[in-house]
C-alpha cells in the first residue's frame, strides 16, 4: 500500500500561538514509519543553545522568524541567521546559537534517530545494579545524550538541570 501526502503542521499558525515565554520544541515530526525527524524550535529573544555536538547525524537548520547568530565550536566567526537563512550543521560539528531582540524561530531536519537499544549488561554483583541514566535524558524532548554530563540537549537545544 502506498503511503498518501498529508499536511502536518502550519508553522506560521504554531509561531503565531505561541506564547511569548515558550521556549524549545513547539512542534515534532511523529508520524509512524517515517525515516526523517523535523522539529519547530523557538527561543525567546536573547535566549542561547550552549555550545553541544551532534554526533551521530547532519542536521538542516532552516530559519523561519526572527534573527540570530550561530557560533561554531572552537570560537569561529559566528553566521548570521535570518529568515530564509539555510544553515547545514555537520555530524560533530561544535555549535553554539543565540536568538536575537526579536527571537529566533527554526525548524531541524534530519535523518531519523535510531532508537535506544537495550544492550545486555555484564552481570550484576551481589547487591549491585546497572546505573541510573535519567540525568541524561532531555526534560523537554526526551532523548538521550551521549555525553556523560550533558549541560544542553544536543536535539532541541534545552538546557539540562543542574547536578
Amino acid at each position: 500500500m502506498n503511503a498518501t501526502p498529508e499536511v502536518l503542521a502550519v508553522l506560521d499558525d504554531l509561531l503565531a500561538g505561541a506564547a511569548p515565554e515558550d521556549r524549545g520544541a513547539l512542534w515534532q515530526l511523529a508520524q509512524p514509519g517515517r525515516e526523517l525527524d523535523a522539529n519547530l524550535v523557538r527561543l525567546p529573544p536573547g535566549a542561547e543553545v550552549g555550545e553541544h555536538q551532534e554526533d551521530v547525524l547532519d542536521v538542516l537548520l532552516v530559519v523561519l522568524a526572527g534573527s540570530g547568530r550561530l557560533t561554531p565550536g572552537g570560537g569561529g566567526t559566528p553566521l548570521e541567521l535570518t529568515p530564509t537563512t539555510v544553515t547545514w550543521l555537520p555530524r560533530t560539528s561544535r555549535r553554539a546559537l543565540a536568538a536575537g531582540p526579536d527571537g529566533l524561530a527554526y525548524l531541524t531536519v534530519h535523518r531519523r534517530r535510531p532508537g535506544l537499544a537495550i544492550k545486555p549488561t555484564a552481570p550484576a554483583h551481589e547487591g549491585g545494579e546497572a546505573p541510573c541514566s535519567l540525568d541524561r535524558v532531555c526534560p523537554e524532548c526526551g532523548r538521550m545524550s551521549q555525553e556523560r554530563a550533558p549541560k544542553y540537549c544536543g536535539e532541541c537545544g534545552e538546557r539540562f538541570p543542574e547536578r
